[in-house]
């Protein structure tokens, strides 16, 4: 017999900003993206919603059974996947303060609003060996389902912090040393200022209208990657965020 161990309604509502803020929680959909937040940080788990016998690993923590319809009715997902485990939110996520230790590479989203995208470009700084991801509060929240499901479960691998306050944040990084380098289609620096950069903060701007005056003048170099503009006037954000990501990163 299904039996969840909280209520359907009390699910669902994970799938909004509001309820996952007043629960402290939220979903991570998927077997191998669970694994990945088992894998980096174990404790954040609070319980294992299934429809069928999860994986022995999953045993450690309390499992609440749910029949097919039960899981679709939760699931914000196009293809529900049967099994969901539900989160403890990051400590800080909507902080105006950075880490006590920031790390030396730092991923800034200025208003990028679609949650594939700021999943992805997530995901990508995890692989990448980025620290931590600053986003604005225009931006995806990126413990939405979307933007989590983007992140394939790497979601808790960095910090994040997601605040109105970005800028006062990236000048406390200049005044400890960091270079602050701006994707924009109009810079001027090639790319490989990226390289061998001791502490640096990449920023990337809005889909459609970029980065902001604020943060350009706070820039200390406009990186624009060249494209055949016969072809495509310009990267998909997120494409754009990979390759420089790359190249701050490469040895």
């Amino acid at each position: 017999m299904a039996t969840p161990l909280k209520s359907l309604k009390w699910y669902r509502r994970l799938a909004d900003k509001q309820g996952r803020n007043e629960a402290g929680v939220f979903t991570v959909e998927g077997e191998k993206a669970i694994r990945q937040v088992i894998a980096r940080r174990p404790e954040a788990i609070t319980e294992i919603l299934a429809v069928n016998e999860p994986p022995p690993l999953f045993h450690a923590y309390p499992i609440g059974h749910v029949s097919e319809n039960q899981f679709r009715y939760i699931s914000t997902a196009q293809s529900p996947q049967g099994i969901m485990a539900i989160v403890r939110q990051p400590e800080g996520i909507n902080s105006a303060a950075l880490p006590e230790n920031p790390g030396r590479r730092i991923l800034l989203l200025e208003d990028i609003q679609d949650p594939g995208n700021a999943g992805t470009l997530i995901r990508t700084a995890a692989a990448l060996d980025y620290d931590g991801t600053i986003l604005t509060e225009s931006s995806a929240d990126p413990l939405a389902p979307k933007c989590v499901q983007a992140t394939a479960g790497a979601v808790l691998s960095i910090w994040l912090r997601r605040t109105g306050q970005y800028l006062e944040l990236v000048s406390s990084l200049k005044r400890q040393g960091y270079a602050v380098i701006a994707a924009d289609l109009k810079g001027d620096d090639q790319p490989s200022v990226l390289a061998r950069r001791d502490k640096l903060v990449l920023a990337l701007g809005n889909e459609a209208a970029g980065l902001s005056a604020g943060l350009l003048e706070m820039a200390d170099y406009r990186v624009r990657i060249p494209v055949a503009p016969e072809k495509a006037e310009s990267l998909n954000v997120a494409a754009c965020g990979a390759i420089l990501m790359y190249l701050s990163a490469a040895k």
